[in-house]
């Protein structure tokens, strides 16, 4: 009989010739745990995922009471089923006035579809402006707007009119202009290792979209609900957008994803033709029962509250003279060394002797990524980063270059 592992290898399709290959048989908060009962401490949540921690008990029993209902009923937007429309509204509570309109799917790439596609029809418009080292999903429409040349080429052709500029920068704000149909870029770049905006860039570029008609779409897949420390990171810089992305940490675990806008643009999807955006499993009612659990969770454990002090706590402490830099917003962070070639090796060693799972940046090898669920505790902080302090040492203190 073939082990779990060995079956993983024969047949699911993998995405590298070198997969973690970490098996894990359960998890709970910021833990998780192989057969062999070793454990690891979480501090990427699955990339953004597991805000709320692994298995939240109020995100379990709400999974739990809507299997005891029913499942899957019918393709989106026909039936009236309570999770997705209860969903929608406490998402619009969240949100300001105008973003009344949600329009769920299963992931976030699929959010970046459905909103390309209302964009185009909203404004009659083809172009589209995207940030260099922008990471927005892996799908035809989502793959065409990322702003990394070597994760493209091997599947072109893709969207035309697609052009990039760069993130923070005043002077690529004039590209937007009469041809342009949207502006998507992330509230707080991720895979760009955790770039966030210079004061008055995301009001500038508001105005800009405002200027010549080009709706602004902001990218909240790995920043929203809560990362930042906001519920939403667009709050944190005095903007509001026209369409909002959302997936990874508002499912609680689930798979689930969403656009949202105004009731005016999101109409442009039901004529002309009909059923201008269709998914059968969008707005699942089991994922959605998942998320509202996770988005109450953040409201009343007052999860917000201490994200800001636990980010600050992990800074105090991961000070080494390998480290050139911690760059955040909330518990969305980077620590950044000379190279790849220095990262990986602590990367690994973290995992292998600390126990401590960490992972490096699509389009930032040099950095470590930082994004423990937030319900993470003071103790379990310190326990990450004396592990990580370990882990740097063991690999750094030998090297007269790294030690100055």
């Amino acid at each position: 009989m073939l082990t779990t592992r060995q079956l993983f290898l024969r047949h699911q399709a993998q995405t590298s010739d070198f997969p973690l290959l970490l098996e894990i048989e359960r998890a709970e908060g910021v833990y998780m745990y192989a057969p062999d009962g070793r454990r690891y401490l979480d501090l990427i949540s699955g990339i953004g995922v597991s805000n709320v921690g692994h298995r939240h008990p109020r995100v379990v029993e709400a999974i739990k009471s809507q299997v005891d209902k029913y499942l899957h009923l019918m393709v989106y937007g026909e039936l009236v089923q309570a999770p997705p429309a209860q969903l929608a509204q406490a998402l619009h509570e969240t949100l300001p006035q105008h973003l009344d309109t949600v329009y769920f799917t299963n992931s976030g790439t699929e959010a970046v579809e459905g909103a390309l596609k209302l964009a185009k029809r909203h404004t009659g418009r083809t172009g589209f402006i995207s940030c260099l080292n922008a990471y927005h999903g892996s799908t035809h429409g989502a793959l065409s707007i990322t702003g990394a040349e070597g994760f493209k080429n091997s599947y072109r052709p893709l969207l035309p009119d697609v052009r990039h500029f760069r993130y923070n920068s005043f002077d690529d704000l004039a590209l937007i202009d009469e041809h342009t149909a949207a502006v998507i870029i992330e509230t707080v770049q991720g895979e760009a290792g955790v770039r966030v905006p210079e004061p008055g860039y995301l009001p500038a570029l508001r105005q800009r979209c405002n200027e010549v008609g080009a709706l602004l779409i902001l990218d909240e897949i790995q920043c929203g609900f809560g990362r930042t420390g906001s519920f939403w990171a667009f709050e944190q810089f005095g903007i509001e957008p026209d369409i909002l992305l959302c997936a990874k940490g508002m499912g609680g675990g689930m798979p689930i994803g969403a656009f949202i806008s105004s009731q005016e643009i999101m109409a442009g999807f039901k004529t002309n033709p009909i059923l201008g955006h269709c998914t059968t499993f969008g707005g699942h009612p089991v994922s959605c029962a998942a998320s509202l659990a996770t988005l109450r969770v953040i409201q009343e454990e007052n999860l917000l509250a201490g994200v800001a002090e636990k980010a600050a706590r992990f800074r105090r402490q991961l000070v080494h003279p390998a480290i050139r830099a911690v760059r955040g917003c909330g518990l969305l962070m980077a620590v950044e060394f000379d190279s790849f070639e220095v990262l990986k090796p602590i990367i690994d060693q973290a995992l292998e002797h600390e126990g401590i799972l960490t992972d490096w940046f699509l389009f930032c090898d040099n950095s470590l990524r930082l994004a423990p669920p937030l319900v993470i505790t003071d103790t379990e902080i310190d326990e990450a980063c004396a592990a990580l302090l370990r882990a740097i040492s063991a690999v750094c203190d030998g090297s007269p270059a790294l030690a100055q």
